[in-house]
């Protein structure tokens, strides 16, 4: 097993982190900002080390510094969490010539899967579906262009290849808007990603986001723990997440999760990935892979009892998967809600100081966060402070057990999201579940 791990990150996730790293005594080295030197998994770690000023570009972000802290504390191995460097292929690459161990896959298994064009061949490959596109780079012969979208049908979706965060897309309804669309999007892509390649696909008007978790070791196991429905978005960041996914039968979880496993086996995958797909009219349309961890996996642990972090651990120190394919059981059912420090209504940003903190107990009740009374939100970074998971036999249980614990909590001394969640779970067809990555936008929408 590791002996010391650096917890690249912050917040929540880098609490997490600790916990599990606690369990397998496995000691900490928790870095961080000038900004975060209250943070609660800095105040419990083995050993702290500053990194940088509140900017992320000059401490989370900066990579000579945190493999700086490994040297200096004597780890073996750096857990990225999500978000900053947990899907920088330059970043896991130097962290490895360092002589320390990325916990996560490969810098070239982190660049297959990062790029969407060939994440996307490397997935036809290996037997995943994919939304019918260009299959390869848009050219700069526009006529080719115009053939390709007359094939697939409109309406189109132009994509960067380097993008993500739901950044680099325009949707394309006739061969009027192609030529300037293209143009466009490349322009806003080597603005943004430094990379204008675009490639095109066939939009999907109704969809539902559903994703598979995976598993993957480095003696060729590779097991998927069913899939989450993460549908519930506003400007495509994932509002509230539930598993397993409404409507999904186990044929059907078998028949993608299989194709997922192996897909891993095929690339040389190690760690925990998600596959995120489109789902439409009963079929699944692969968009992109999460090399990481991902914000919402513990809906998965609570409906299969796995502890992902633990194994991502696991893996990371050269160890078989503790568990097999057969062992996962899927049993009841499981909600996250994402609570953010920012306006209800505005979403704006809502920093400051948390005068009062009281959060939610009870049967099925898990909260993961690293606020507490007392602690100061920076305005530096991501508003969400805490996640609020729920558990129950059903998915009706999951969700009153969802408004009680909503109920119970209190944040003052800043404004959070709760109301909007309220207003989710409260929502007729949320209830019924299937809801589509459009409903939330289009609900805000008729409220203001």
């Amino acid at each position: 097993m590791l002996e010391k791990v650096v917890i690249a990150n912050r917040g929540e996730i880098a609490l997490r982190i600790l916990r599990a790293c606690k369990e397998l005594g496995i000691k900490t080295v928790a870095v961080h900002s000038t900004a975060d030197r209250e943070l609660k998994h800095v105040l419990l770690a083995d050993e702290t080390v500053c990194i940088g000023p509140a900017p992320s570009a000059k401490s989370y972000l900066n990579i000579p510094a945190i493999i700086a802290a490994a040297e200096v504390t004597g780890a073996d191995a750096i857990h990225p969490g999500y978000g900053f460097l947990s899907e920088n292929a330059d970043f896991a690459e130097q962290v490895e010539r360092s002589g320390f161990t990325f916990i996560g896959p490969t810098a070239d298994v982190i660049r297959l899967m990062g790029d969407k064009v060939s994440a996307i061949n490397a997935m036809k490959k290996a037997g995943v579906p994919c939304v019918p596109g260009s299959d390869g780079p848009l050219s700069s012969d526009i006529n080719k262009n115009k053939e390709i979208a007359k094939r697939i049908g409109y309406p189109i979706i132009i994509k960067a290849s380097g993008g993500g965060g739901g950044r680099g897309m325009r949707v394309v309804r006739d061969e009027k808007a192609l030529e300037e669309s293209i143009a466009m999007t490349k322009a806003e892509a080597k603005a943004a990603f430094n990379n204008d390649m675009v490639y095109m696909e066939k939009y999907l008007e109704n969809p539902r986001h559903i994703e598979i978790q995976v598993l993957a070791d480095t003696h060729g196991n590779a097991i998927y723990l069913a899939e989450r429905d993460c549908s519930m978005q506003r400007r495509h960041q994932k509002v509230v997440e539930e598993a397993p996914a409404p409507g999904i039968s186990e044929e059907t979880r078998r028949d993608i999760g299989t194709r997922c496993a192996n897909a891993c086996v095929e690339i040389g995958y190690r760690g925990a990935g998600t596959f995120e797909f489109l789902y439409e009219n009963g079929e699944f349309y692969f968009i992109e892979m999460n090399t990481r961890i991902q914000v919402e996996h513990p809906v998965t642990e609570m409906i299969t009892g796995v502890d992902l972090v633990k194994e991502q651990l696991r893996i990371a120190a050269g160890l078989p998967l503790s568990i097999k394919q057969e062992d996962i059981k899927v049993k009841g059912h499981a909600i996250e809600c994402r609570i953010n420090a920012e306006d209800p209504n505005t979403f704006l940003p809502s920093p400051g100081k948390v005068t009062h903190l009281h959060s939610p107990g009870g049967f099925g009740i898990r909260w993961d966060s690293h606020v507490y009374g007392g602690y100061t939100v920076p305005p530096h970074y991501d508003s969400m402070i805490a996640k609020l998971i729920t558990y129950g036999d059903t998915r009706e249980v999951a969700i009153r057990r969802m408004q009680n614990a909503l109920s119970e909590t209190i944040i003052n001394g800043i404004k959070t999201n709760i109301p909007l969640h309220n207003s989710i779970l409260s929502d007729e067809n949320f209830q019924k579940g299937g809801t589509n990555i459009h409903y939330l936008e289009k609900k805000l929408g008729m409220r203001d």
